[in-house]
């Protein structure tokens, strides 16, 4: 039988990096906070916080926090008294960063509880399911993965554009692929394969991109716009820009469209009815048909 306030006591520590901070939200002390760690280790055999600084947890520590938070927030849907606001629970979600800076975000206020989002790639957010470390994510894989409800929501569409001056300068000739291998890219992170990927459509051939990395899809949008390389940017995010002549593709109709998928964990569907209705709703308003 686990111990679900030394688990509240992690849980805590995890979201607001220090048992200090912890012991104020639990409304204990510090100590106390300390001891119920120690306990949950050793009962545990696992270490479940590296103490830093900054205080973090480890693989099993994240593992033992998603299985609290689910826990509370099956509960939560299965009270029958008014919630009380000092025990909302925490939601988990994988979600990529152009979907939460532009269609997504208007979903989110349906959510049951505090939302603990992780940021991923939606090649990658699969893996956080998988894990057990999430309770829905946004992901590009059909799946459905195991355990889980997949629901189409649509293709975001990319563009690779610049600023027709970095077009001018760049791409003389067109976007072939040796102005590609020489002109600056911008990539959102290691993980982001857009770039690579709208190359290999075009030009049949993977080359090596001398690229910024910018982690951040309004940064990520400006620097296109200030000419620090192209970039694949979402058509919803950069429209205005491309209609006021600040951007321009590099190449015209050659789009690279992104399916999307919603996938929740089945045992927390229900929990999260609301807000996989808003999310879908969201989608259909912002996201091409599959």
């Amino acid at each position: 039988m686990l111990d679900y306030p030394a688990l509240a006591a992690l849980s805590e520590i995890a979201r607001r990096g220090s048992f200090e901070a912890a012991a104020h939200a639990l409304g204990i002390t510090q100590s106390a906070v300390s001891q119920r760690i120690k306990l949950l280790e050793a009962r545990m055999g696992q270490v479940l916080l590296d103490r830093g600084p900054p205080v973090v947890t480890t693989e099993a520590g994240r593992r033992l926090v998603a299985h609290h938070d689910q826990v509370r927030l099956l509960e939560a849907g299965l009270a029958t008294d008014k919630p009380d606001p000092s025990q909302r629970p925490f939601i988990r979600i994988a979600i990529n960063a152009d979907s939460l800076a532009t269609w997504a975000i208007a979903a989110l206020p349906q959510a049951p509880g505090l939302l603990d989002l992780v940021i991923d790639d939606q090649d990658h957010a699969g893996r956080w399911l998988r894990a057990g470390l999430v309770s829905a994510a946004i992901t590009a894989e059909p799946g459905p993965v195991a355990g889980c409800d997949s629901y189409p929501l649509g293709s975001m569409i990319y563009l690779a554009v610049a600023s027709p001056g970095y077009i001018a300068r760049h791409f003389p000739d067109g976007a072939t692929a040796q102005a590609l291998a020489n002109a600056p890219a911008l990539t959102f992170n290691s993980k982001d394969g857009l770039q690579d990927r709208w190359v290999r459509q075009v030009t049949g051939k993977r080359i090596a991109l001398p690229s910024h990395m910018i982690p951040s899809s309004e940064a990520f949008a400006q620097a296109t716009r200030l000419g620090m390389g192209w970039g694949m940017n979402p058509q919803v995010l950069i429209a205005s820009d491309l209609r006021a002549g600040r951007l321009a593709e590099l190449l015209p109709d050659a789009p690279l469209p992104v399916p999307l998928y919603w996938q929740v964990a089945r045992i927390m569907a229900p929990s999260l009815a609301p807000l996989t209705r808003a999310i879908r709703r969201a989608a259909r308003e912002a996201l091409q048909t599959l």
